[in-house]
């Protein structure tokens, strides 16, 4: 499984969050308004948003392990690449097939927890939104996820996600201590940079289900995973 892909997405994908997560990342309710305090508040925000990815990645590991082990991830590779290529090229056809609807309700229920969380100046509210926070319906997590599928057990897609998440840590670790310096017609000009992040992703993901030969782009099937069942060996 490529790990570095996870991290890169992470880092790559993190100027969307400054659109998107930015705003919660700098409302957090600190401790306390010095720097130790902010460094702190920030620390466990950040924790609880990597701890969800990665129970997050669980689920999604072990749907890769069955997909694995049924002989179609290469297949499952390629679909999700193109269901991303096509979602950007053509969104309104997505818009009327998404799930807008039900993700603005599952998305509502959170931020009405985080209004109650926001009110307590404490360090475990800080954590719980963090923890929340990986649940918020985000284009940059279903990329990520789309990846951890293409593991073969629930350690290899929690690992994937947790190291996505450690990927964006940096950007959203900043926020909190210097959010203010970062204007909002900035933060939403990068946001704009999503788009073509997915196409590339996408792409990506097409050419490693290819099963080309090239190494850590798109490795040969057998040579990616030797290990075969004892039932299967010679």
């Amino acid at each position: 499984m490529n790990y570095l892909e996870a991290l890169v997405i992470g880092l790559m994908g993190s100027f969307h969050c400054l659109g998107m997560c930015g705003p919660i990342a700098m409302a957090l309710p600190l401790k306390d308004n010095t720097t130790a305090g902010r460094i702190l508040s920030s620390m466990l925000y950040n924790f609880g948003r990597v701890l969800t990815y990665g129970l997050l990645g669980v689920i999604f590991g072990i749907l890769g392990r069955g997909f694995y082990l049924g002989g179609i991830q290469q297949w499952v590779s390629i679909a999700l690449g193109v269901i991303m290529v096509l979602s950007v090229l053509f969104p309104l056809l997505f818009k009327k097939l998404s799930l807008e609807g039900v993700a603005a309700r599952f998305s509502g229920k959170i931020k009405a927890g985080f209004g109650k969380l926001f009110g307590i100046r404490s360090l475990s509210s800080l954590f719980t939104i963090g923890l929340l926070n990986g649940l918020l319906p985000c284009g940059l997590v279903y990329i990520a996820l789309a990846g951890a599928i293409t593991g073969h057990s629930a350690m290899e897609g929690a690992f994937y996600m947790m190291l996505f998440g450690l990927g964006t840590v940096p950007m959203m670790f900043l926020l909190p201590v210097i959010g203010n310096m970062i204007s909002l017609k900035f933060r939403r000009r990068i946001s704009k940079f999503l788009p073509f992040f997915i196409l590339f992703i996408g792409l990506l993901f097409i050419v490693r289900g290819l099963n080309l030969g090239i190494p850590y782009v798109s490795p040969e099937f057998d040579k990616a995973h030797p290990i075969k069942p004892k039932c299967c060996q010679k």
